[in-house]
């Protein structure tokens, strides 16, 4: 049998994936114990815009909050929010991002090492509050990681005089001609229009923060509308920030265009997949088993919370639609829906209202939800999806970020990917040979044996 030929049953068992079946091995038992991300000791890169400097310099680095000459008022804020000491990635940039003159920043750091924290922090404290003008501006690629990202802001600034506001659709204050707010995060399609028609006055705008930035300066349309925002911002006085978990190299050039001369800090490659999460596939026979076995997981989905991503929005609503009609409890989620129904959904799935949430790559990026223990990948991501051309081939980096939306600081997850032809097959193994991380097949045809499989995989 050849490695992408169906057997008996109709699934996909290739010989080339022997091993699968064999006990798991020393490497594979490590990885699955990895599970406090917080305390891996991640090899943390920093790159100094100037060259003369040493970046192993103790001055470029931090064990407390107390060191960084925060005002009391903001260490408050830091500790009511459980912050005791920075984080690896906060101990190397928070100097940096602090520093004066202020200096651009690029920041590459995995899901849930504390990067909004970090960028958070840099605008509270740029901010003069005795000033009511926008100071400091923060960018989102969806109105979900918006106001996730506000939610930090309003905690961390709890005891300062912040005023923040939105920039994004329906959540503008109504007739609003001027916005005084100093900080201000939305998305780059309303915020340039607000700067457009001069609601947003930008003369004492001192921080632009880019939030899973790749994305912003590479999908089509975000691309263009972030250039905007900041092509209408004071030349030399604003430090632009730029935050990842992952930076394709197309995108990493035109970063440093967008951010010239900036420090650079990034965990190594191969340490950007989570270790934490237990990847899988499922080998279904056709489309339609496909929906059978996700309907037969339903009991395992429901143990923690659970997301289930699709290509496309039409599907999103026709499975759960078809779970609904058959007593199953689900909530979907995409971009057509309006802002109040979208905001009402991923609030109720937070506050764990909803246990199964089935998505589009709305909230593939960026979005912290600690009880997400499992992730299916009902349609892998292809990267058709962001450059709008006939491509087959999978985005790597959409399923990094997918993937990483289970398995949040240190928790245990389990990500699985719906197999069901020669095409999708094939599209699977890419991704694992460029995440350089098995993923395990699971038999579908014995729902016990799945079951079991699944169970032993989240304790």
């Amino acid at each position: 049998m050849s490695a992408v030929e169906k057997d008996e049953d109709g699934f996909y068992n290739p010989e080339a994936k022997p091993e699968e079946n064999e006990p798991a091995s020393a490497e594979d038992k490590a990885a699955e114990s990895a599970t406090d991300l917080m305390k891996n000791s991640f090899d943390v890169m920093v790159t100094l815009a100037d060259q003369q400097a040493n970046p192993d310099s103790p001055l470029f680095s931090v064990k407390t909050f107390e060191e960084l000459g925060l005002s009391k008022d903001l260490l408050q804020g830091i500790y009511a929010m459980g912050f005791s000491k920075p984080s690896k990635i906060q101990e190397r940039a928070l100097p940096l991002l602090l520093a004066n003159p202020p200096t651009n920043m690029i920041g590459q750091s995995q899901s849930g090492t504390g990067k909004t924290a970090a960028f958070v922090l840099t605008m509270l404290s740029r901010v003069d509050f005795s000033i009511h003008k926008p100071q400091a501006l923060c960018l989102a690629p969806s109105r979900e990681l918006a106001r996730q990202i506000m939610s930090v802001v309003t905690a961390m600034g709890k005891f300062t005089n912040v005023q923040t506001e939105y920039a994004i659709k329906e959540n503008l204050p109504r007739n609003a001609t001027t916005i005084t707010a100093q900080i201000i995060v939305g998305t780059p399609g309303t915020m340039t229009d607000l700067i457009r028609r001069r609601v947003i006055d930008v003369r004492e705008v001192k921080v632009l923060v880019l939030d899973e930035a790749d994305n912003m300066l590479d999908q089509d349309g975000l691309g263009d509308q972030t250039l905007r925002v900041k092509n209408q911002l004071p030349p030399g006085q604003v430090q632009i920030i730029l935050f990842s978990a992952t930076f394709p190299d197309h995108v990493r050039s035109y970063a440093d265009k967008f951010a010239p001369r900036a420090n650079k800090i990034e965990l190594r490659k191969e340490e950007l997949s989570v270790d934490g999460i237990r990847q899988f596939y499922m080998d279904c026979k056709n489309e339609e088993h496909k929906y059978d076995i996700l309907v037969s997981l339903y009991s395992l989905l429901t143990i923690g919370q659970s997301i289930i991503f699709c290509q496309h929005r039409h599907t999103a609503d026709r499975i759960a639609a078809r779970m609904t009609a058959e007593g199953h409890k689900v909530a979907s989620l995409h971009g057509a829906k309006d802002a109040s129904e979208r905001d009402s959904i991923i609030d109720g799935f937070r506050e764990g209202k909803d246990k199964v949430l089935i998505t589009t790559n709305v909230i593939a990026r960026g979005i912290d939800i600690l009880q997400v223990n499992m992730v299916v990948n009902y349609d892998l991501p292809l990267m058709s999806e962001r450059n709008k051309l006939s491509d087959e081939r999978p985005d790597i980096e959409t399923y990094i970020h997918r993937i990483g939306r289970t398995g949040r600081f240190g928790r245990k997850g389990i990500s699985i990917n719906f197999v069901h032809d020669k095409r999708t097959w094939l599209q699977m193994e890419q991704i694992e040979k460029a995440t350089g991380k098995k993923i395990i097949r699971i038999e579908t045809n014995d729902i016990d044996e799945m079951e079991a499989t699944m169970k032993k995989a989240l304790k």
